[in-house]
């Protein structure tokens, strides 16, 4: 298993999920699904991961989909969380929208090999579980949002198109899971802050 996933499981991610052999298929899930894909994935290649048979797979999880749905559960409950966390912390509308970009992109680095997943394996939810997590998306979505009309309110803000540019921000934030390494020459830290003072640019916020 990868350190990046480990180090998921060890941050207590997957905390709430029982028994033992579950959380051990997910975390599993999570390193095949990133490094494969999912469709080229196989629930023996799980299975195999995780050190059970592929028998012992499915007294827990009936389909390789109800494991994806799990994961992105998970992922998006753990996302919301990180940027409503952030926005409580108060201050003006331009520290709340830096507070949550970098929380939202320290995370997407940190645990890059989940937020891949969570992030980009979307379309392989069945129509019933991807409706659960659209709805989870929308409330992030809502959530910035919030952030981004409060200060256009207040004139800490020149965003014409509220909308477009809560998306663009998001977006920016959930692509460093794409392309984020440990190898690399930044920290998630320092990629926080950068993409942080690269949003209060975008939304015209006063002296950025």
């Amino acid at each position: 298993m990868s350190a990046e996933a480990n180090n998921t499981e060890n941050t207590g991610a997957w905390a709430d999920i029982s028994p033992d052999a579950a959380r051990r298929l997910v975390t599993a899930a999570v390193e095949a699904f990133a490094e494969r894909g999912y469709h080229a994935t196989t629930t023996r290649d799980i299975a195999g991961r995780a050190g059970m048979s592929p028998a012992a797979l499915y007294i827990h999880y009936k389909t390789k989909e109800e494991l994806l749905y799990q994961i992105s559960g998970v992922g998006h409950r753990l996302a919301l969380a990180i940027v409503r966390e952030a926005d409580d912390a108060g201050g003006t509308p331009a520290e709340r929208l830096a507070a949550v970009v970098r929380s939202f992109v320290r995370w997407h680095a940190e645990h890059h090999t989940t937020a891949r997943v969570v992030q980009y394996e979307l379309a392989a939810l069945s129509e019933e579980h991807y409706t659960v997590i659209a709805a989870r998306r929308r409330e992030i979505d809502a959530a910035v949002r919030a952030i981004i009309e409060d200060g256009v309110r207040s004139g800490a803000f020149d965003v014409p198109d509220v909308s477009g540019t809560t998306l663009a921000v998001l977006s920016l934030c959930i692509d460093v899971a794409r392309w984020y390494s440990p190898d690399g020459r930044r920290t998630p830290d320092e990629i926080g802050d950068l993409y942080a003072g690269l949003v209060l640019r975008m939304v015209g916020a006063a002296g950025s």
